[in-house]
């Protein structure tokens, strides 16, 4: 998801980050923010903007949106060449990423979900989003077959471009939605029906913020799963799905003070 905002650079060679001595006990932590579906690392343009000028050190790594078990693996790989104490956020189908590569990453030292996915050990978004009215979104999606380099093949997952303003970003311009459904990476769609197989938020701290008019995921499974995971904060806002583009202050405030209650200034 691409929108209408200055660029900032977010990320650079994993390789890199590891370099140097480890990151005193007093430093702010990492923040690292993983996307969700139809989007890329733009989506947090505004937050790692704040973030910055708050002082900390942002990453925006790539979610590559082929599913939990190559997903998550890749950002776990990741979250290892980070030095220091992390605060880990996920955007939508990103919550599910998030939970599953943080499993056993000590220096991951909460979890902030931002109108996320949050399935539990053995449960996938399917099961879970089952336990409630069927969001807007589902309706809109398009499906597109692919070939892969070794003759595999697989399906692709997009928003139908007419219906992205109002099933995912009512709250954003139409033209930034038009640039949104332009430029919208596809998730595969086995993703829907993958099963995490481990539940970071068990055993970390958990911060939710739930967006009311959040027409992507069902705002009242936003809430189950706060308390579900007995989150130490949840921050409910009048937004849509991308909380990260319409309320970027919002969100970064609740990343902020993951990031303090860390103890970690």
């Amino acid at each position: 998801m691409v929108v209408v905002l200055t660029a900032v650079g977010v990320s650079a060679a994993p390789a890199s980050h590891g370099l140097g001595k480890a990151a005193p006990q007093n430093e702010k932590p990492s923040i690292v923010l993983v996307h969700g579906a139809f989007a890329d690392a733009s989506s947090w343009n505004g937050v790692v903007q704040r973030l910055q000028q708050d002082g900390y050190k942002v990453y925006a790594p790539p979610n590559t949106l082929r599913g939990i078990p190559q997903d998550s693996t890749y950002l776990n790989s990741f979250l290892k060449s980070v030095k220091g104490p992390i605060v880990l956020v996920g955007h939508s189908y990103g919550g599910e990423v998030i939970s599953q590569a943080a499993a056993g990453v000590d220096n991951v030292k909460s979890l902030v979900y931002i109108d996320a996915i949050m399935p539990d050990k053995g449960e996938s978004f399917a099961s879970l989003s089952s336990k409630f009215p069927p969001a807007p979104l589902s309706k809109a999606f398009l499906t597109v077959p692919f070939r892969n380099g070794d003759g595999t093949t697989g399906t692709d997952v997009y928003i139908q471009p007419n219906t992205l303003h109002a099933t995912f970003a009512q709250d954003l311009s139409q033209q930034q939605a038009s640039v949104m459904a332009s430029t919208q990476r596809p998730i595969a769609q086995s993703a829907f029906t993958d099963k995490v197989n481990q539940a970071a938020w068990h055993d970390k701290p958990v911060y939710v913020l739930v967006g009311r008019q959040d027409r992507g995921i069902d705002p009242s499974l936003e809430r189950y799963e706060a308390k579900r995971a007995h989150a130490r904060k949840t921050v409910e806002i009048n937004s849509s799905h991308v909380s990260l583009v319409s309320h970027p202050q919002a969100v970064t405030d609740l990343i902020v003070t993951a990031a303090r209650d860390s103890g970690h200034h």
